[in-house]
């Protein structure tokens, strides 16, 4: 049996949610839109049956990424998910699997495909978190508990898959990943700002939130502590950084080229095609820090696993934990240098991680961002095709693919790179510098709420002006 013939097999036992037989209302949408991040959010607050609560994350850097919540069913979040997509993007993009994604068939099977490798990626993930001892001692968990755990994080990885497709089917508004990364990202940043928790500072019990810090313990401690405080919970330098972070992401997101259109079908409109400077968006950052977390974790199952004494050199070469602070992350090998350091103090300390990780976030984000254009249709031959077909023409270009296309191409390569290196720096530098919810994920959830805005403007102008919509090309 071919591949082709194995996953058409494969996808008629697959889960699917079935499009919208009508257009739903921009009302519905949303409906069902906050439906998907509520289950999502209260999915994170659930805990795992058989798993006893940790004070240790020893996975608090996949969190952002994966939208992910120790002990809970969203232990895997949207890793599986995300990492699946990442490896078909990689095997489309190498022409290791050869598709044509002009046709409707293909476009399914590569759907289908992904979906079933995000079940087999949830399968891994769950044995290498049960059996590498993250929810208990090696060898204490016993073989009925085990099975019931992984069964708990494949069957919640089922109903993420679904509720992404739910939301991106046309039955909610945007990308079900980003909405729950961004609800993940939000608690966290609500919970830097706002949280009463206890903090021990050297001794000192202060609150964690940075609102009730200033207004509780900064004046009897002193305003100057307050700005740097233990480079580790939320400060004011940290608070700072994130403001002038959001204010180059909405510049970033508000920087475009404007290339002139005229309708052929409607005499005197004209209209703009905006080609933003922030073209490729977040998603060579999601996949370029998806693929640095899974390095981590694997890394870090196969160190205990293999290497639990620090004896063999080759795996140190790699990568060294510390097994009495596991959530500090790597603290030697090569997988240090490209994982980003968790706090200003440690940058301060070892900057030439800080290079390194960084360099290497944008390395693969240019990378990604690259893959990413050809695969989703942004190419300026695919582009060109889509303009031709929406009934415009740029004035003084012949109405043909060929010569727009020849227009974009001297723009949209050069706009993908560098959009790609801006993200790529913001996060890096972001997370080096220490802001509130961390630099990769400031960067996404202000990336994604502007996209969500425009989103939700464009549903509102095809339900209330539908003709309006048409002669922009909306619909």
């Amino acid at each position: 049996m071919g591949f082709r013939d194995f996953i058409s097999t494969v996808a008629t036992v697959l889960p699917e949610v079935a499009k919208p037989a009508r257009r739903p209302s921009f009302r519905e949408k949303l409906l069902w839109t906050l439906l998907a991040l509520a289950i999502y959010l209260v999915m994170g607050e659930v805990p795992l049956f058989g798993v006893a609560p940790s004070q240790n994350d020893y996975l608090t850097y996949t969190r952002v990424i994966f939208a992910s919540q120790q002990g809970s069913l969203l232990e895997l979040g949207i890793g599986p998910i995300v990492t699946a997509g990442l490896i078909t993007q990689l095997l489309a993009g190498s022409e290791l699997m050869r598709l044509d994604f002009t046709k409707p068939e293909d476009r399914a099977l590569f759907t289908a495909f992904t979906k079933f490798l995000t079940i087999l990626v949830a399968v891994a993930q769950a044995l290498a978190y049960t059996l590498g001892g993250l929810f208990g001692p090696v060898g204490q968990i016993s073989p009925s508990a085990a099975v019931v755990i992984v069964l708990q994080l494949v069957a919640a990885t089922v109903i993420v898959m679904l509720l992404d497709e739910v939301v991106q089917k046309g039955w909610g508004i945007g990308s079900g990943i980003s909405l729950f990364i961004m609800g993940g990202v939000a608690q966290r940043l609500f919970w830097d700002l706002f949280s009463p928790a206890p903090w021990n500072s050297g001794g000192r019990i202060e609150f964690y939130g940075l609102v009730p810090f200033l207004l509780g313990d900064a004046p009897k401690i002193g305003l100057s502590y307050a700005i740097f405080r233990d480079y580790v919970a939320p400060s004011v330098f940290a608070l700072t950084i994130t403001l002038v972070v959001i204010l180059l992401i909405i510049y970033l997101e508000a920087a475009r080229l404007e290339i002139p259109l005229t309708s052929t079908q409607y005499r005197g409109f004209r209209a703009t095609f905006p080609l933003k400077l922030d073209y490729v968006s977040v998603v060579p950052v999601i996949l370029a820090a998806a693929l640095i977390t899974n390095i981590t974790f694997f890394s870090q199952f196969f160190y205990f696993r293999y290497n639990p004494n620090g004896a063999n050199a080759f795996i140190n070469a790699l990568v060294r934990f510390d097994p009495n602070n596991v959530q500090k992350g790597p603290v030697g090998g090569l997988v240090y240098y490209i994982t980003s350091p968790r706090t200003l103090l440690d940058a301060m300390q070892d900057p030439l991680r800080a290079l390194t990780s960084t360099t290497f976030l944008v390395v693969f984000c240019v990378l990604f961002g690259r893959l990413w254009i050809e695969l989703s249709g942004m190419s300026a031959d695919k582009v060109a095709e889509n303009l031709i077909r929406s009934n415009v023409q740029v004035p003084g270009f012949r109405r043909a693919r060929e010569p727009v296309s020849a227009l974009l191409n001297n723009f949209i390569p050069v706009v993908t790179v560098l959009s790609s290196i801006m993200v790529g720096l913001l996060a890096g530098v972001g997370n080096v510098l220490g802001v509130l919810g961390s630099g990769t994920g400031l960067l996404l959830l202000v990336s994604i709420l502007l996209q969500y805005y425009q989103l939700l403007l464009k549903e509102r102008i095809r339900e209330e002006a539908p003709a309006v919509a048409r002669m922009i090309g909306l619909e």
